[in-house]
């Protein structure tokens, strides 16, 4: 008699990067100017999240503000601030 042995482990990577945005934009366009922006992070989010190592489970409930049911979700937080959300 054969017997299959079989195991699914899910496993996340996290990365976070910093990027600059001017000054006289008000946190509630913040999530405007980035989608119009997208250039200024996508590169660097990709490079850090490819050197990133891979951890255990979802992550989903590893990092404030990730909720998402998805397979992948990006969120942006204002540095020393109160104010972020989903991209």
């Amino acid at each position: 008699m054969k017997i299959i042995i079989s195991n699914r482990s899910v496993y996340h990577k996290y990365a976070e990067v910093e990027i600059e945005v001017p000054s006289n934009i008000k946190d509630v366009d913040v999530l405007e100017y980035l989608q119009e922006n997208e250039d200024l992070f996508v590169d660097k989010i990709d490079q850090a999240c490819f050197e990133a190592p891979y951890e255990y489970g979802s992550g989903v409930d590893e990092y404030d503000g990730m909720n998402e049911e998805g397979d992948s979700e990006f969120r942006f937080d204002i540095k020393g601030g109160d104010y972020g959300g989903h991209l």
